[in-house]
Formats: C-alpha cells, sequence, structure tokens
C-alpha cells in the first residue's frame, strides 16, 4: 500500500477529530487571519490573527454553548452569513458539538430561508446580522422546531421584541465557557463519539426550478477530503490561502477541510469588492476562485489598456497572443518531455511582454501568488492560457455538490488548461455510453434530504454518482468537461452545440462581457443574450460620446450594438457554421443573485434567464422559417 493510500484510508471519522489533533500538534502556530475596521472608522481595515490554541478556545465555546442549549448529535445548526471568520469557527463548533451544520447563502430570501430552515429540521440558527435575523423572525410561526437564534453581529437586534429567544454569539461563547467549566469533557466526549456515516452538513443545491434539494454530506466525506488534498501535494504548511468564496457552497466549505490537515495559514474575509484591496495586503500563494473573477480581472486588464490609448492597447493584444502561445508550447513540451520549456524566439518575446505587462498583473495579486484554482464552472481556455503565460497558473478542478466538491484538480506544474485534472486519491472515474462523467468514492454524498426517489434517480446501488455532466477522459487521465448533459443544444437540423464551450470562447474574444446565453434548442439558427460588465462599458461609452448615460441607455444605444456586434463577427470566424451566433440582444442590466438569474456562486441559471427574457429570445426567431 502506498504512503498516499495508507494516509487516506487511515483518516479519522470526522473534521472535528483532525481538529482536535491539529490543535494539538501546532497550537501556537497562525492559524487565521480577519479584517477588523480600523479602530478611526476610516482607512485601511486592520488584520488580526488567531493561532490554531486559540481558534480552539473558542471553537470549544460555541460547541459547549450549542450543547448547554440543547443540541444532539447530528441535530442541525443552520448557518446564515457571509464568509468570515466566525462563520468557519461556528461551523467547527457545531462539528465539535457532533451536530451537523445546515449551510444558508446570505442572498437567500424569507421564504427560501424558511423552507430550508423547515426542511433540514434545523433546532438553531446561527444569523450574521440584524438582517439575516429578520428573515427568521418574519416566518416564526412556520418554524416551530427553531429553539433559538444566534447572532453573530447584535448591531441593531432589539432584545426587547425577540426575548430569549435571541442571543449573541458572544453571550453563546460566555454560556459555552462557563458550561466548559462544569464539565471539562464533553467536547471531547462529543467528538470521540462521532462516527464516519454521522450527518456533518446539509447543503442545499441551487435548484434552477422547484425547490432546492438538501445534500447530506456525512463527517467521512469531510475527512477523506482533507487527507486526500493534502495527498496532492499542492499546499504545505507554509503556504498562505486567501479564502473569500462563499462558505455556504461546497467549494468554500471544502477548502476549510483542507486547511486544517495542511496547516497552512488561512487568511478570511467574504466581500468580493474587498479582494483587489486585500491581495496585496494578504499577498496570498495560493487562492481559488470561481471563472468570474477570473474574466472580471482579464477584461479590466483589456479595458485599462484600452483606455490608455491605441498604442497601450496594441501592447496588450501582443503581450495577450505571446501569453497565450507560450502558455501552449511550454504546457505541450512538459506533457511531452516533463520539462516546460520554449523556443528562443518565443521566450525572448514573453520576457518583454512579462516586463511590460505580465509582471504588473502578478503584482495586482499580491506578487507572490504560486497557484490558483478555479471551480465551480468552466473557465475559457483562451482566459485559462492568458493566465497561464503571465505566470498566474490556475488549476482547474471538478466537482459538484453531491460530491463534497473536489474530485478533480490539476496536478501542480503538470497541469493542462481546458482540463479539469485528475482525480482526487480515493476516487474512481468512468465515461456512460453518452458521455455523462460517473464518479464513485468516499466524498460522495449519502442522498438528497428526505427524497429517496430523488436519490435513486442519481446514485446507483454500487455507489456510482451520475454527474450530469458530459466528459471525456485523456489516456493519461485528464478528464475534459464538454458540458452539462441537459444544456447540450440539438438544432432542428439535428446538430449538437454545446453552449458553455461558444459563451467561453465569447468571454475570450470580448472585454466587456459579463454574461452570455446561447440559445438554439429546436431551432434553425443560435442567438444570444448578452449582458455587458457595467464599469468596463460605461468606461468605454465616456470615450465614445455616451458620457453621463445610464446603463441601459448604453447597451441601447446603436454604437454599443454595433460594438458588440464586431466581437460577436470575431468569434463567429472560430466557429462551424452551426455553432454561430446569427443574432443577439443586449439586456438591459447584468444579471445577478437577486434576481435568481445566476446562482450565489456565480453559475447561470439558464431556464431561469430564458424565462426572463423570452419576449428578446421569441423576438430574434420572429420572421425566420420556424417561427
Amino acid at each position: 500500500m502506498s504512503d498516499t493510500q495508507t494516509l487516506i484510508e487511515n483518516r479519522p471519522p470526522s473534521v472535528a477529530g483532525l481538529f482536535l489533533e491539529r490543535v494539538a500538534a501546532t497550537p501556537d502556530t497562525e492559524a487565521y487571519r480577519h479584517p477588523v475596521p480600523a479602530a478611526s472608522g476610516e482607512g485601511p481595515d486592520d488584520w488580526k490573527s488567531l493561532t490554531w490554541a486559540q481558534a480552539a478556545e473558542r471553537v470549544f465555546a460555541i460547541a459547549a454553548g450549542l450543547i448547554e442549549l440543547g443540541v444532539q448529535p447530528e441535530q442541525r445548526v443552520a448557518l446564515a452569513s457571509a464568509t468570515r471568520i466566525e462563520w468557519i469557527l461556528a461551523d467547527l463548533g457545531i462539528m465539535c458539538a457532533g451536530a451537523a451544520t445546515t449551510t444558508v447563502y446570505p442572498q437567500t430570501n424569507a421564504d427560501e430561508s424558511t423552507f430550508i430552515l423547515a426542511d433540514s429540521g434545523s433546532k438553531i440558527l446561527i444569523a450574521e446580522d440584524a438582517t439575516q435575523l429578520a428573515k427568521a423572525l418574519e416566518q416564526r410561526a412556520e418554524l416551530p422546531e427553531l429553539t433559538h437564534v444566534v447572532v453573530i453581529d447584535p448591531t441593531g437586534v432589539d432584545t426587547a421584541e425577540t426575548g430569549d429567544w435571541v442571543l449573541s454569539l458572544a453571550d453563546l461563547e460566555e454560556r459555552g465557557a462557563a458550561y466548559l467549566e462544569k464539565n471539562p469533557d464533553v467536547i471531547k466526549e462529543r467528538i470521540a463519539g462521532i462516527t464516519k456515516d454521522q450527518l456533518a452538513t446539509i447543503i442545499y443545491t441551487s435548484g434552477t426550478t422547484g425547490r432546492p434539494k438538501g445534500v447530506r454530506l456525512p463527517h467521512d466525506n469531510w475527512s477523506y477530503l482533507a487527507k486526500a488534498i493534502a495527498a496532492t501535494g499542492l499546499l504545505g504548511p507554509e503556504d498562505v490561502q486567501y479564502l473569500w468564496l462563499p462558505l455556504a457552497h461546497v467549494f468554500g466549505k471544502v477548502l476549510t477541510s483542507g486547511h486544517i490537515e495542511i496547516g497552512h495559514v488561512t487568511a478570511v474575509d467574504g466581500r468580493p469588492d474587498k479582494i483587489i484591496e486585500h491581495l496585496p495586503i494578504v499577498q496570498p500563494t495560493y487562492m481559488a476562485a470561481v471563472p468570474r473573477i477570473f474574466e472580471k480581472v482579464y477584461n479590466g486588464v483589456a479595458a485599462k489598456a484600452r483606455a490608455g490609448g491605441a498604442a497601450k492597447y496594441k501592447i496588450f493584444q501582443w503581450a495577450a497572443e505571446v501569453a497565450r502561445e507560450y502558455a501552449k508550447v511550454t504546457q505541450d513540451n512538459f506533457r511531452r518531455t516533463g520539462t516546460a520549456t520554449a523556443p528562443f524566439g518565443l521566450a525572448a518575446k514573453h520576457k518583454v511582454a512579462d516586463a511590460l505587462v505580465y509582471a504588473k498583473i502578478r503584482e495586482a495579486f499580491g506578487g507572490k501568488l504560486r497557484a490558483c484554482v478555479s471551480g465551480s464552472a468552466a473557465l475559457s481556455p483562451e482566459i485559462g492560457y492568458f493566465f497561464a503565460g503571465a505566470g498566474i497558473h490556475i488549476l482547474e478542478g471538478y466537482g459538484l455538490t453531491e460530491s463534497s466538491a473536489a474530485s478533480f484538480v490539476n496536478p501542480g506544474e503538470a497541469y493542462r488548461t481546458g482540463t479539469v485534472g485528475k482525480p482526487l486519491p480515493g476516487t474512481e472515474v468512468r465515461i456512460a455510453d453518452d458521455g455523462e462523467i460517473l464518479l464513485r468514492g468516499p466524498g460522495i454524498m449519502e442522498g438528497y434530504h428526505g427524497l429517496p426517489e430523488k436519490t435513486a434517480e442519481v446514485l446507483e446501488p454500487d455507489g456510482w454518482f451520475h454527474t450530469g455532466d458530459i466528459g471525456e477522459l485523456s489516456p493519461d487521465g485528464y478528464l475534459r468537461i464538454t458540458d452539462r448533459k441537459k444544456d447540450l443544444i440539438k438544432t432542428s437540423g439535428g446538430k449538437y452545440i454545446a453552449p458553455t464551450e461558444v459563451e467561453g470562447q465569447f468571454k475570450a474574444v470580448c472585454p466587456y462581457v459579463s454574461n452570455i446565453l446561447v440559445h438554439g434548442a429546436d431551432r434553425n439558427f443560435c442567438t444570444a443574450l448578452i449582458a455587458l460588465d457595467e464599469p468596463s462599458i460605461l468606461d468605454w461609452a465616456k470615450e465614445n460620446g455616451l458620457e453621463g448615460k445610464s446603463y441601459a441607455e448604453v447597451v441601447a444605444a446603436p454604437a454599443t450594438v454595433a460594438l458588440i456586434e464586431g466581437y460577436v463577427k470575431q468569434l463567429n470566424e472560430g466557429l462551424q457554421r452551426w455553432q454561430t451566433i446569427k443574432k443577439f440582444r443586449l439586456l438591459p442590466r447584468d444579471l445577478d443573485v437577486e434576481h435568481g438569474e445566476i446562482t450565489p456562486s456565480l453559475k447561470l441559471k439558464r431556464p431561469v434567464v430564458e424565462r426572463e427574457y423570452k419576449h428578446l429570445i421569441d423576438e430574434m426567431y420572429a420572421g425566420s422559417r420556424e417561427a
């Protein structure tokens, strides 16, 4: 048996057990950094640190506080909060109490929050602030099982109105500390009692239609992923991770398990608008993100170069092409020879482009970034190659909520842009006859909460999970995702089209796009709904006689339509005839989470968008032979 197999197979039954081991091994080592608003209320945030021992003190107090409130093993405690240090401490506290975390996105409306709390049977809700508390208060009559709400930031909470149903996190920790004094062994006893099949987490998937489904993930899933992530060798104890992803999402949550096993530093702040400000301060060596972040950075760099005048933009375009060529050549050479070399002429051009363009991009990321992991949706290969050539190595990975997020990841230096890499140690994969990716292993869910029929639809008795994604494996085990099984478009002419592939290519061509949806199922040609990135297009508008106009006015202007039409033509030049976009419409606003058009992890909800903008789709097909 290999060292990797031994590491994974001899795993403890829970991350709570791993946490105890980590605290015992490196109590005085820095575990977390988190921002605290400056004392003056102005200027940049201060960053505070917690050692593993300091984190454990708070985690055990939260766990004991929950036990004192009557929480039993496997009972659900819901967490409705943005990503912040308290989210991680509370989640660990819930696990150390032997209970199970129900994750709730802070953007979730009161109706859906109530459904999740009721469907999961959550006994306690840990809410970020008065806004999250208000949702529970509004629907309190619908939540008879909810005995208490714990508020992380109690600013603005009226305790006269809420009574003892509501307490602050500080109060809970105080009660927990007092309970621990009388019952000093209670946490160790609860952790020792956790079995590997015991429920640890319920994460509700963002349904595109109907109610979301609760994915039941036992403790063993997280313990396995912690060991498997460590076994990849991508991270070491000296790394600094910048964690901003939503922790209510499985991609963010799995990173907390790997962090505990490896013991590196994690800087936590879930405010996306603070990323650019904080990267130079945190100087991470590692960061996970979703493709939309890399698209925004790419579009921002391109727009800035364009604003600098024709000469500057021409240099950027040249440097972008050099980056892509350099990445393709070096990756290909590494695959063939094990060395990432480039011919002398290309290497010389790359060195010049690095001084002019790439070095500034790396500085914007903090200057020490070794690698990023991208997941949750497909990254356009052209954008991936650009960053690879610029020295920002994006290792694409793949997984689903139902597989605890991390099933595949690209292996370090041997990464291949356009693929999601190889399976994590201990995970099996096979491709079904229809091209669907099937997975089996310790990361696969127990099933959907209270939905045995839905579970049976995707989980075979022998453990194979149907992902709903279409893909292909290379002879040496790299997986390429080609599309969602249900998203493949079949035109009325019988041609199959992968919309995400076309959409990804457009994002690499057009620096102003935010979201694009390609439509064409059962039609005789393809069309597109395009939403533009507001800051980028408004900057362009200032230079093109549209200064002072609103976003809606700018996207409706003939000059803007003509601009985007040029990019659509450029896209079509690289497509098969049946894939080309014959018509498009610019949307009057960008797609967003609040309108339910994209998920909190920034995935497009196709049915929602197509329903919302049906009039524009119908308009594009009006007068065609099929209308």
